[in-house]
């Protein structure tokens, strides 16, 4: 279906003092069937209210979205739950009573008022009561849940400034609520918690750690450890992404090609930059000596030419790499490398809170190929990572 053009407006708030008379244009755009995006602390959803189907089915044409992709349900009170699902078992209650509002999603029994296209037909609802005041707000004041993916293009980094969504989606939604930066930078973390244990569908930043410190068991999702290296096939920039396709050794007619996800965020690769981008692997000394081969070796860079290369590093690893930058021609400034920092790795917060700005940064450069930093599996560095590998979509620095 072709997307029809919209007068997209934008809202400004202040977080600290918002009032429902500023929200008041906004929440009667999703009550009568618009979409809105909207910040929270991990990154800026683009909203519809979650009980009319014919508002949700227009994220998925705005995003670009495959259908067969759930949607995460945002509620600003803890008693909406029960309008959402049939069930709220005592482990999922005991999380949402710890860490709501915040970055978590719990997977629940869904209820017969949430529509199929929300739950891409599946018997499980996903639901989270996101912490920014805004967001909250804006809820409250709409009167509905409101179903809410990263207000991106598919495919895309997700949006930490209200200026990332003009990017993406100006003149494909009705609106946008301009909250300023978010907190946090990574999409919230996803739980199943129906069963014996807490199954981490998608690591955000309520990592296992905190969760286990409840005294909660924890799994890490099966399918998410063993599609890591799947990459998807995309026809082009304004196409939705294509199945998965495995260089491993998944059957792909039962763990791939069939496989419907109870969890937003886990069939199709995000994140992805225009330019590819590559993973270094291996310890930090180990990452810093690959980054010196490549800044001092020029036949390194003889297949690109004049075109420069992508860094995407913390400012750690920057001092230990500056004097071969220097050496190489232009510490990072110039026309061969283009440098980007995220924070430190002693503060992986903030590395979180920068990566998408920093990934789409790249995308108002030149560069041709862009070289990552990896971090430690644990704590957000596991939701870091993430994110990194489905932007990478399986590629590693072999340099």
């Amino acid at each position: 279906m072709a997307q029809d053009f919209k007068d997209t407006k934008i809202w400004r708030v202040e977080p600290q003092q918002v009032s429902p008379e500023g929200l008041r244009e906004a929440a009667a755009c999703l009550q009568t069937g618009g979409l809105v995006a909207f910040p929270t602390e991990t990154v800026y959803g683009l909203g519809a209210d979650a009980l009319n189907d014919k508002a949700v089915a227009g994220i998925f044409t705005a995003k670009g979205r495959p259908s067969d992709n759930p949607l995460i349900v945002h509620i600003a009170d803890i008693d909406e739950v029960a309008r959402l699902a049939v069930d709220f078992p005592e482990r999922a209650r005991r999380l949402a009573e710890r860490f709501w509002p915040g970055p978590l999603t719990l997977v629940l029994p869904a209820s017969q008022q949430v529509p199929p296209v929300v739950t891409a037909g599946l018997a499980t609802v996903a639901v989270r009561m996101p912490s920014h005041p805004v967001a909250r707000a804006l809820i409250r004041e709409a009167g509905t849940p409101v179903a809410a993916p990263s207000a991106n293009r598919s495919g895309r980094p997700s949006p930490t400034l209200a200026a990332h969504v003009c990017e993406d989606l100006w003149g494909r939604i009705d609106g946008i609520v301009d909250g300023g930066a978010c907190d946090f930078g990574l999409e919230s973390t996803v739980v199943d918690a129906t069963g014996d244990a807490a199954v981490i569908l998608r690591p955000g930043g309520v990592t296992r750690e905190m969760i286990e410190a409840l005294g909660i068991p924890v799994r890490t999702s099966l399918t998410v450890e063993r599609t890591v290296d799947c990459v998807d096939v995309v026809a082009s920039k304004d196409e939705a992404p294509a199945e998965f396709r495995c260089d491993g050794d998944i059957e792909p007619s039962r763990e791939v090609g069939y496989f419907i996800p109870p969890s937003p965020g886990m069939k199709y690769v995000h994140y992805a930059p225009r330019a590819p981008l590559y993973l270094l692997e291996g310890s930090w000394e180990g990452q810093v000596e690959a980054l010196r081969r490549l800044l001092s070796d020029p036949a390194e860079n003889a297949d690109y030419g004049v075109s420069p290369t992508g860094l995407l590093i913390s400012e750690d690893t920057y001092r230990r790499i500056e004097p071969v930058l220097q050496r190489s021609g232009d510490a990072g400034r110039g026309e061969k490398w283009v440098v980007r920092l995220t924070g430190s790795r002693e503060d992986l917060t903030t590395v979180a809170q920068r990566l998408f700005g920093a990934i789409r940064a790249f995308d108002q450069t030149t560069v041709v190929r862009i070289v990552a930093e990896t971090y430690p599996h644990r704590g957000i560095g596991s939701a870091l990572m993430n994110r990194l590998e489905k932007a990478a979509g399986g590629r590693r620095w072999l340099g």
